[in-house]
């Protein structure tokens, strides 16, 4: 399924998660878990948080968790020799994640809180136990750049989230908006440019080839 979307018009994403949490029935209290895949600069933050701001206006209860706090500590991908491709696909705690998502699909109304680490982007490290996710949200978006890969254990996931969604952007705007970004948390113009066309643009043809594996794309536009 394919459905447009831009920043004033997220009804056709918003009636689809009231519709997946009625599938779920009582037995999951309602609740929808929907992984948002794209690549580096797509827009999945910026969605996530739209659409959450969205959802908890019309009363529903939402919380965005990031693949990006399973990032490895800086240090540790010094000690790897991994830190010129943060990033990648081998730059994340895969097992950690994958595990968190399936704490939070068996989570139950009466289950205790469960904690998500968040990525600081000026720091440019993961902070623990920064997201609490109550027992009785509604909706949980989790977004991130390998949900939809075949790889152990990144395949887990299909099994564990209600959906996966992947966003699309033009190309254009999206590799600007990522050498931005860049440019934005103090990377000199010629490093930012290295990673937005170098390890980032490697790792968002990977996961261009994971599109088919959605059961949504969502085309994004900027109004």
């Amino acid at each position: 399924m394919i459905l447009d979307a831009g920043p004033r018009d997220l009804d056709a994403l918003a009636a689809r998660i009231q519709d997946v949490r009625r599938r779920g029935g009582p037995d999951r209290g309602g609740r929808a878990l929907i992984g948002i895949v794209g690549a580096p600069g797509a827009g999945k933050s910026t969605l996530c948080g739209l659409l959450a701001e969205r959802l908890r206006a019309a009363g529903t209860s939402t919380v965005v968790v990031g693949m990006d706090g399973f990032h490895l500590a800086q240090a540790e991908l010094e000690r790897l020799g991994r830190a010129a491709r943060k990033g990648a696909v081998d730059t994340f705690d895969a097992e950690g994640y994958v595990a968190l998502v399936r704490r939070i699909r068996v989570q139950r109304p009466d289950s205790a809180t469960v904690y998500a680490p968040l990525f600081d982007r000026d720091l440019e490290e993961p902070i623990g136990s920064a997201v609490p996710v109550p027992a009785g949200t509604d909706v949980v978006l989790t977004e991130g750049n390998y949900l939809l890969l075949r790889d152990e254990p990144w395949h887990r996931l299909r099994r564990l989230l209600d959906e996966t969604w992947y966003v699309e952007v033009d190309e254009t705007a999206r590799r600007a908006r990522l050498l931005a970004r860049h440019l934005a948390h103090g990377r000199p113009p010629e490093i930012a440019a290295a990673f937005a066309g170098g390890s980032d643009q490697r790792n968002a043809e990977l996961i261009a080839t994971t599109r088919s594996g959605a059961d949504v794309v969502v085309r994004w536009h900027e109004d």
